[in-house]
């Protein structure tokens, strides 16, 4: 597949294969899943202040002038022959805020996919999901050039994030502000109760501890983490030269040598023991997607 040009430090990575086919039926049982992470909001299960439109009753009292007739109740009315109109409680629609990862480290796989194409699968999921049933989204893009696209119903948000995610993910080397700052964001901009869902491989420092633990009070938290069978294990393929894509910095190792391997393995699995342990403790729900193999069964199976 031809690369687009760079956009803002941004690029599509060669070898992007897609997420793959997504069935409308697993969406469904993910926007259920959603809202109960969010809080059980969806439309009707959870309310506003004050009367409005809605599902449920608040009010039922004699016509004013300026009323809508339409909310006008028949059954009322002919009892006491005197007009009378129905007022409810008005309904909060769950709002979805998606942290996107796209930094450079997310264009790597040696499987199946990449983990920029998991991560697509997993957006497209939330995006569909959160506005299934009158919800909205907004998407806030980390890892490259800062990109956020305000809370959004319907196919306008779909659109948006379908952009976004065309953008692809930056390039090697490019500069990236991290996790923390973006949620920092989002907390300051989601206002109401919502459910927020970090897609991630989550490398680099932990900046998104402090965030993380502010958001869980208010909003129900969704962690999706992206990994690659080849940043837990080393082949024995000889000497290897290895480029950071979060720094650009250039390691020569030999992995002939069994004790490397072993070392390399035992530091991996530390480093994504202390990620999941932070993510529990900042109250997140910890999901963990693989380049290799369905990712998206396994999505359905974690959520359960």
């Amino acid at each position: 597949m031809a690369t687009r040009p760079e956009r803002h430090g941004l690029q599509v990575p060669p070898a992007r294969q897609g997420p793959g086919r997504v069935p409308a039926a697993l969406v469904e049982s993910f926007a259920l899943t959603m809202a109960r992470r969010g809080g059980g909001a969806l439309p009707g299960d959870r309310l506003a202040p004050g009367v409005g439109s809605g599902t449920e009753l608040a009010q039922l009292r004699p016509y004013q002038l300026g009323d809508d007739v339409r909310q006008l109740d028949a059954a009322a009315s002919a009892r006491t022959g005197i007009a009378h109109v129905r007022l409810q409680v008005p309904e909060r629609i769950l709002t979805t805020w998606l942290v996107l990862d796209r930094s450079a480290s997310m264009a790597f796989g040696t499987a199946d996919r990449l983990k920029s194409d998991v991560a697509e699968g997993v957006a497209e999921v939330v995006g569909r999901a959160a506005t299934r049933h009158g919800g909205r989204l907004a998407v806030l893009a980390a890892g490259g050039p800062d990109r956020v696209l305000r809370p959004r119903g319907g196919p306008r948000a779909r659109l948006g994030l379908r952009r976004l995610l065309e953008e692809g993910v930056a390039v090697d080397g490019a500069p990236d502000r991290g996790l923390g700052p973006v949620l920092q964001r989002v907390g300051k901009l989601a206002r109401q109760p919502g459910l927020v869902v970090i897609v991630s491989d989550f490398r680099g420092p932990m900046d998104w501890r402090r965030p993380l633990r502010a958001l869980r009070g208010r909003h129900g938290l969704l962690a999706v983490e992206i990994r690659d069978p080849r940043e837990e294990q080393l082949e024995p393929a000889g000497r290897l030269a290895l480029v950071d894509p979060e720094t650009g910095e250039l390691i020569e190792v030999d992995t002939s040598h069994r004790g490397l391997r072993e070392r390399f393995a035992q530091a991996a699995a530390q480093e994504r023991a202390g990620i999941a342990t932070q993510l529990r403790k900042g109250g997140a729900k910890h999901v963990v997607l693989s380049t290799d193999g369905d990712w998206l069964r396994l999505l359905g199976r974690s959520l359960q």
